[in-house]
């Protein structure tokens, strides 16, 4: 019903508003003639000889506003904009009538007139226009003070800034009171932005929260770097004040900015930098008509590798997970976006030597894309020999399945815990790099691996656990309070590993920029001010000692590795180093027999191969 109502309107809309035009064209020839002090002699245009006078002005408003679309407008968000269009077509119209009054001999209509007729008209049509907007103003300032509206403060005084104000005076989605503007650029201060003041600059937010009571914080600076978005925001999370952000600027260009455009500040805004770009268009081709294999497909990373595959044209996408669930949710997800695209899926485990060997013989991958691992450090402690058959013989049995079966390029998914490894997550990580490092010097496939640090949102992430915690009350759990880490999102890392795969050669180690690294314990602080919480007031954060295998912080490379630059400074790459391939084949061959029998000398044989391996005994 709402929605025949709405349509009925739509299309009742332009008819309503021609006809107001009509009325106010024969009030404005009225109040005109009334004001010139001659109204008697010039009622002949309304009902006299020169009645085609009034008529013609009808035809040719009508005709001058349906040329600059002003029936088509909203009149709910008549703004600056539709006033210029007819402020335009008013001024055509006068300058018309003047033309008129000038060139038709004996007409009562002299130039005078003409303007007072036309300016006249402005007033009328223009007030009609603006009267839904007025009353929506009305109305939200009506219901902000009736309901406690949130006491605003918009950082940023730009385009967007204005543009949000504006929303924010005529949403009835957030009742929001806009109470004062903040920016840096000292020629705006003092000046007003609607009816809103820019007060001061950045650093001035605490005394001026304080001063006008702000309940509410919101940046509006879309086009800002990273690093300003945090500092603005470390500066904001000093006030008790909730913190929102404007999303990026594209959603200015495509008109999405809007108070429902608002999203808390996030994780990723808090990183200090910028998310790599890169254009994985011109780096696809070794995708492109070729069968891909991803293992792990269901996981946080081999998802999105899956994703960014399926937008590349592959001939084949293969999926293999032993964990049906997640496959089955990336696999329905891709059918719905990519109809097209030839995807298998296979339930199967890359512990099962056999079974890998028969899927590559059966479906002869071009390219592999290594993902599935144990990747839970502490888990890992525990299990020792659970890391060491799927780390360490599932990358084994895949990888000589690859070259076994003429593979173009095997790219394994290593970490930062491999280097100085001080866990067995990471210390079977590095048996891994070695095997692809050596297999790589002999066989015509080209195995690389590429190691990159933590992945926010991944099902290893320890932010999820967090927000978990701040949901329930707290305490947040930290190990330490100086522990460090590196972070990326999960598309950031993967459209690296696809572009890491692009410069294979076969044997490298490729190294992926991970910024600057971050102390946990500020990235908890923040999380909980984002909350609308205290830290250490409302959620307690408890420091519980560092687990079994935990570092303070993850390093990138061995000392003994040094770094070689790629075509993209975000990847670098480890010079290989000499492994003793017979001690290779012999330790893995101990290893395989301990871990079949939960031996306890896992760790003093992890140690034999891996001698940067360090662990409590």
């Amino acid at each position: 019903m709402d929605r025949l109502k709405n349509a009925i309107q739509k299309k009742l809309r332009p008819f309503l508003l021609v006809l107001f035009d009509i009325v106010c064209i024969f009030l404005s020839l009225l109040v005109a003639a009334a004001v010139h002090g001659d109204l008697y002699s010039r009622l002949d245009i309304l009902f006299g000889k020169e009645f085609y006078y009034w008529i013609g002005n009808i035809v040719l408003t009508v005709s001058l506003y349906a040329a600059m679309r002003l029936y088509q407008i909203s009149l709910s968000a008549f703004g600056i904009l539709e006033m210029m269009r007819l402020y335009g077509a008013c001024a055509l119209l006068a300058l018309l009538n003047i033309l008129y009054s000038l060139l038709v001999p004996g007409t009562v209509v002299d130039w005078r007139f003409a303007l007072l007729y036309s300016g006249m008209f402005l007033l009328f049509t223009g007030s009609y226009r603006s009267l839904k907007r007025f009353f929506i103003l009305a109305q939200h300032s009506l219901r902000v003070q009736k309901n406690h509206g949130k006491r605003t403060m918009l950082v940023g005084a730009g385009n967007a800034g204005a543009m949000l104000l504006r929303e924010m005076q005529t949403s009835p989605e957030l009742l929001l009171h806009p109470v004062c503007f903040i920016d840096d650029d000292p020629a705006l201060y003092h000046s007003f932005i609607g009816n809103v003041r820019v007060v001061g600059k950045t650093d001035e937010i605490p005394y001026y929260a304080r001063r006008y009571r702000i309940r509410n914080i919101v940046i509006a600076m879309p086009s800002a770097e990273k690093a300003d978005i945090k500092r603005i925001h470390d500066i904001c999370a000093t006030t008790r004040c909730k913190i929102q952000i404007l999303p990026g600027v594209y959603q200015l260009v495509t008109g999405q900015v809007s108070v429902s455009a608002l999203r808390d500040v996030s994780v990723q805004d808090l990183l200090g930098r910028e998310q790599t770009k890169i254009d994985l268009d011109q780096i696809m081709g070794y995708i492109e008509g070729r069968t891909v294999m991803v293992t792990g497909g269901g996981g946080s990373i081999g998802s999105e590798l899956c994703r960014q595959i399926a937008t590349h044209n592959p001939r084949r996408l293969i999926i293999l997970d032993i964990y049906e669930n997640n496959a089955y949710d990336i696999q329905q997800e891709l059918l719905r976006r990519h109809p097209d695209l030839d995807l298998l899926v296979l339930i199967a485990s890359v512990r099962d030597a056999a079974k890998i060997d028969r899927i590559f013989e059966t479906y002869r991958p071009e390219i592999v894309f290594h993902a599935a691992a144990h990747k839970h450090v502490p888990l890992m402690e525990t299990s020792p020999a659970e890391a060491i058959k799927n780390n360490v013989f599932g990358t084994l049995n895949t990888a000589r399945a690859a070259d076994r079966h003429g593979a173009l390029r095997f790219v394994m998914i290593s970490t930062d815990k491999a280097v100085n490894p001080t866990n067995v997550m990471g210390a079977t990580k590095r048996i891994c790099e070695m095997i692809i490092q050596t297999m790589g010097r002999h066989s015509k496939t080209e195995f690389v691996a590429v190691r990159f640090g933590n992945v926010l949102g991944s099902n290893g992430s320890v932010i999820p656990l967090f927000r978990r915690q701040i949901a329930e009350g707290g305490p947040v759990t930290l190990t330490h309070k100086d522990i460090i880490r590196y972070f990326m999102t999960i598309p950031e890392a993967v459209s690296l590993v696809l572009q890491a795969g692009a410069y294979a050669k076969g044997g490298e180690i490729f190294v992926l920029d991970m910024g600057e690294p971050v102390r946990i314990y500020d990235l908890i602080y923040n999380l909980i001010k984002l909350s609308g919480y205290e830290p250490d007031v409302d959620i307690k954060i408890k420091i519980t000692g560092l687990r079994p295998g935990e570092k303070l912080y993850e390093e990138r490379l061995m000392a003994e590795e040094g770094m070689q630059k790629t075509a993209n400074d975000s990847i670098s790459i480890g010079r290989p180093l000499e492994i003793d391939e017979n001690k290779l084949s012999e330790c893995l061959e101990k290893l395989r027999v301990a871990a079949a029998e939960d031996s306890p000398d896992l760790r003093a044989l992890i140690k034999e191969l891996v001698p940067t391996y360090h662990y409590d005994t």
